[in-house]
């Protein structure tokens, strides 16, 4: 190490200590993000960042902290709050690592292991404590072991999910155990409105907030692309996906990510089955579940990861080289965090979106948001029609293998578990979430529609068709769902004629449809002769 080395730190006002710390670790400049936040960080701001993911936010908000932590060494001096089991990990590994020469002591609190177990190393005032909102207020109501009241320090990685509804009762219980003297800093890829506004964890007036100046919010070195396929032979262009992919890089890490816990499940059994090795995390697996399935991928054991957005945010696998989304997911944003698991820290990637006629609207609010368009990646569609039958035959054998009551009595048992220890009427509980989820769907129904008469109003006026305006239904909600549906379809298919990428999807999609069809009768055919024989 010479004297050049780590000077833009240095400039920052990081200590040398660090300095020689981060040089191990192969790191000599600071990133943007660093740049823009360490010196803020130092001088006592409050602050908010925002860059791409695999741009260094951890280390941004880590080294100040250590530093002051050098100065005046006591426990509880930093709380960092997380929205996932798997990124909780990383962060303490990433504390963990730059603090060796402070014998830093780190707790990790996030459930899926024994809580007493957790309340022992809280009650012995460690340094960090890296912690999910919910399973730390669960620690807050239930035990009083230790303190937060001292704390110099709160961190909210990933902040805009950490502020969703589905956090909104456990911070607040958070925050009224914090000291109202403290620095906050909140870091993300994506910061929402709620977060810069949020009335539950009001900011200091002198608030520095950082956000990249390159408005495109995915990495250059990431090729984006997408493979059209029928809504029902998804599965089947999953698997030829892959296995192109991998004809050219056999060994290359891929993660595939799916909208729900038990769609993860089951695309996993069912690659599995056809012989394409992996192992899959979602929400329902135990916590040494999770840890297994994670080592194994990180250790080239397994070379495919089957994901729900757990694996989204903040996960650092620097050798991952390809990202296929299964299905879409709902909000721009969280394209973004998924993609960002490949081309990290200035290396190539690759993210393929599998989209059916039915995605072309998503589709093209997430390249709005991203301000790239997608190019096609392309599938033999004869190829796919040869494994249709396979692949279709195995997914239902193993959805019929599948516990679904398990999967929802896990999810039950968990919230049941949380509300006694809080000391609340589970049975009411029970109702009052349900009027909530209800209240929920109704409000996105109407929201989904708006959206949809707004589209249509422009395509009107840019094509000068026939009056589709939709009336929205106020009461009936099958009426809503019908009428959503019914637009939906219109909408999409006004959106394929604009695009030049989309114009022949239909004919394609008729086309794929016949010949698997035919495979399908062959199949049927050359099957029955054996069984006459077997007579």
């Amino acid at each position: 190490m010479n004297e050049n080395d780590g000077k833009e730190f240095a400039e920052l006002g990081v200590k040398q200590w660090l300095i020689k710390q981060l040089y191990t670790l192969g790191i000599k400049t600071p990133t943007p993000i660093q740049k823009g936040c360490i010196s803020q960080i130092l001088e006592g701001h409050d602050c908010i960042g925002a860059a791409k993911t695999g741009s260094g936010k951890t280390f941004a908000f880590a080294l100040p902290i250590l530093q002051h932590l050098a100065e005046d060494p006591y426990g509880i001096f930093a709380l960092v709050l997380t929205p996932t089991h798997e990124l909780a990990y990383q962060i303490a590994d990433q504390f963990l690592i730059l603090g060796q020469q402070l014998k830093l002591r780190v707790c990790i609190v996030t459930g899926g292991s024994d809580q007493l177990e957790e309340s022992l190393k809280l009650a012995k005032r460690p340094h960090i404590v890296v912690a999910m909102p919910g399973r730390l207020a669960d620690h807050i109501t239930g035990c009083d072991t230790f303190s937060l009241k001292k704390i110099k320090y709160l961190v909210l990685d990933e902040a805009d999910r950490l502020f969703s509804e589905s956090f909104e009762g456990d911070l607040q219980t958070i925050f009224e155990a914090l000291p109202q003297k403290r620095q906050n800093l909140l870091f993300s890829a994506t910061i929402t409105d709620a977060v810069r506004e949020s009335k539950s964890l009001p900011l200091n007036k002198d608030l520095i907030t950082w956000s990249e100046s390159d408005p495109q919010l995915t990495v250059s070195t990431l090729e984006q692309r997408y493979v059209v396929c029928p809504a029902y032979a998804r599965d089947v262009y999953l698997v030829q996906t892959l296995r192109k992919y991998r004809d050219t890089k056999p060994s290359s890490h891929v993660i595939v990510f799916t909208d729900t816990k038990k769609e993860c499940q089951v695309l996993s059994m069912m690659l599995n089955a056809i012989g394409m090795d992996n192992v899959c995390l979602h929400g329902f697996m135990r916590q040494r579940e999770r840890v297994s399935a994670l080592s194994q991928f990180r250790s080239n054991l397994k070379c495919t990861l089957i994901a729900t957005n757990v694996a989204a945010r903040g996960l650092d696998i620097p050798s991952v080289d390809l990202v296929v989304n299964h299905k879409l997911p709902l909000e721009p944003r969280e394209y973004i965090h998924r993609v960002g698991r490949t081309a990290r820290a200035g290396r190539n990637g690759m993210a393929i979106s599998l989209i059916t006629p039915y995605d072309i609207l998503r589709l093209g609010e997430i390249e709005e948001q991203i301000k790239t368009k997608l190019s096609e990646y392309k599938i033999d569609d004869d190829e796919a029609v040869k494994v249709f039958t396979t692949v279709s035959v195995t997914r239902r054998e193993q959805e019929a293998q599948l516990d679904n009551e398990e999967f929802e009595q896990r999810k039950r048992n968990y919230r049941i578990k949380r509300w006694i220890m809080a000391g609340v009427d589970p049975d009411r509980m029970e109702a009052g979430l349900e009027e909530m989820r209800l209240k929920r769907i109704k409000a996105a129904k109407k929201a989904k529609l708006a959206k949809i008469k707004e589209i249509q109003a422009q395509i009107k006026s840019d094509e000068t068709k026939q009056d589709n305006t939709i009336h929205v239904p106020q009461t009936n909600t099958e009426d809503i769902d019908a009428t959503i549906k019914q637009s939906m379809k219109k909408v999409n298919k006004s959106l394929m004629k604009k695009d030049d990428r989309f114009k022949n999807v239909i004919g394609k999609i008729s086309k794929i449809k016949r010949k698997a069809e035919n495979a399908k009768q062959k199949s049927l055919e050359e099957k029955e002769p054996s069984k006459k024989k077997k007579r």
